[in-house]
């Protein structure tokens, strides 16, 4: 006679679902809940700002078309991008001199301008749009004092203009900017640029030839986060610019809270989005680039 088969069932298909969620471990709970919020909070608003744009007041492309043809829009974003590429370079340019006097410094100056580069993180954005307003608005501090000495006839015009907005976002961003380029300075050999000099190199050629090249990662990254940062920026310009120097954040919020064209404002976003998206795609792959080892 055959032996007999035994088969073992296993457990109700109704109990593995539980059985499953029983098993997670702390760190995938966290990060279904992370996911969770991100979903609820971040993806399925713009979703519906991607939506609208289509659908209101008419289903249809018609939005992205009118804004393009728009004379308005496009003379904002044309501001938008002159005012973005000028503070992307005089931030960079800044925070690389800064940076390298960083590394350059003995310990005691090192801590004493590390902490006046954090300081202006602990202050309000809007603290310090008032406080460049009362430095330099015609009747402020600044005017004031050239007048007093007869360095001017008559009060310059520092703010409220485009001026006053790029000094306030060079401002805000620099710590952004100092921060990623010193770390990878930081990393950098002090010895490498006098082996250069030892070898027949000026104090110029080992600079732009082994100390600049190595320090292409850290610059590209400050590049990319003030990049970013400046096509988005609303309260300095709001502040700074006076109504005078309109950028796309702000005058997406004038569509939203003055004048209610949803249509315009969930198209500019929408098209907001997808510049910065391909900005992210771009930079970070000029980052690989920046990050692979200089060719000797």
């Amino acid at each position: 006679m055959s032996p007999e088969l035994t088969v073992k069932r296993g457990p109700p298909r109704a109990c593995r679902p539980i059985a499953l969620v029983h098993e997670w471990s702390v760190q995938d709970r966290m990060l279904a809940g992370s996911a969770f919020v991100l979903v609820a909070c971040y993806l399925v608003p713009l979703a519906g700002v991607v939506g609208l744009s289509f659908l209101v007041p008419k289903p249809g492309a018609g939005n992205y078309v009118a804004v393009l043809l728009n004379p308005t829009v496009r003379s904002v974003v044309a501001t938008t991008l002159w005012i973005s590429c000028l503070t992307v370079s005089i931030t960079v340019l800044l925070a690389y001199v800064t940076a390298y006097g960083l590394v350059q410094a003995d310990p005691a100056a090192r801590k004493l301008m590390l902490a006046g580069v954090l300081l202006p993180l602990w202050i309000s954005v809007l603290v310090r749009n008032y406080a460049w307003i009362a430095l330099l608005a015609p009747g402020g501090i600044a005017n004031g004092i050239l007048l007093h000495w007869g360095w001017l006839e008559h009060p310059l015009s520092l703010v409220r203009n485009t001026f006053g907005v790029v000094l306030g976002m060079v401002h805000y961003m620099l710590p952004y900017a100092i921060l990623p380029i010193y770390a990878q300075m930081a990393q950098i050999e002090g010895a490498l640029p006098q082996v250069a000099r030892s070898l027949g190199a000026n104090r110029r050629q080992a600079f732009i030839r082994v100390f600049l090249p190595l320090s292409r990662p850290g610059v590209a990254a400050a590049t990319f986060i003030t990049s970013i940062m400046s096509l988005g920026f609303y309260l300095t310009p709001a502040i700074l610019g006076g109504g005078k120097t309109v950028m796309m954040a702000e005058f997406i919020s004038v569509q939203v809270t003055e004048t209610l064209r949803w249509d315009i404002a969930t198209t500019l976003s929408t098209l907001l989005l997808l510049v910065t998206g391909g900005l992210v795609w771009r930079f970070s792959h000029l980052l690989d680039v920046a990050m692979a080892k200089p060719k000797t």
